[in-house]
């Protein structure tokens, strides 16, 4: 299933948005797929309690994009390693998905990193309360606890809440996971 997914998504031409939303702050995602015998997982964090933003919800590792930075996928796999400790010398990035527009209005870029077995993660306690996998397969026939009717930045969309394990996957994190699931395992 690795090979599919690594396929679908090099094959993959991520829409961008439109110029409009050039001027907005940007920020990036890693959507990391964990890939040994036991069958494709992905990982995500539960951000810990006390942060400014998004405190306590369950995210991918992510965030905005720093000056220096010379691309967003170099953002996404720099806050990964902040986030969850892992080297991007130890993520194969296979692809992006198309960019999201945050509840704050940040332009937000998904990429895609296959973390093969034997790569250690450890969660940074001062951004990261918890992490969790999640098989693909979950996803794959999940039934959402309920769908939300969102409108933001000029978008609607009906965003799937998922429960797992007692977290809840809401939100952006939902929304890139649908996509994630449309692109790399069509």
């Amino acid at each position: 299933m690795i090979n599919d997914i690594r396929q679908n998504l090099q094959r993959h031409e991520a829409t961008e948005l439109d110029s409009s939303h050039d001027a907005r702050k940007r920020a990036a995602v890693l959507v990391p797929i964990l890939a040994d015998a036991t069958g494709p997982r992905m990982l995500l964090t539960e951000r810990a309690g006390g942060l400014s933003s998004h405190g306590g919800e369950v995210a991918f590792p992510g965030g905005k994009e720093d000056r220096t930075d010379p691309s967003l996928e170099f953002t996404a796999l720099r806050e990964n390693e902040e986030e969850l400790g892992i080297s991007p010398d130890d993520v194969e990035i296979v692809g992006s998905l198309r960019p999201f527009i945050s509840k704050h209005g940040l332009l937000v870029k998904p990429y895609v990193g296959i973390i093969y077995p034997g790569i250690q993660w450890r969660p940074s306690p001062d951004e990261v309360a918890s992490a969790f996998e999640v098989p693909l397969s979950y996803f794959s026939n999940a039934i959402p606890i309920r769908v939300d009717d969102i409108s933001r930045h000029g978008e609607y969309h009906q965003v799937p809440a998922f429960e797992f394990d007692g977290y809840e996957i809401w939100g952006l994190t939902s929304m890139i996971v649908v996509e994630f699931m449309k692109v790399g395992l069509k």
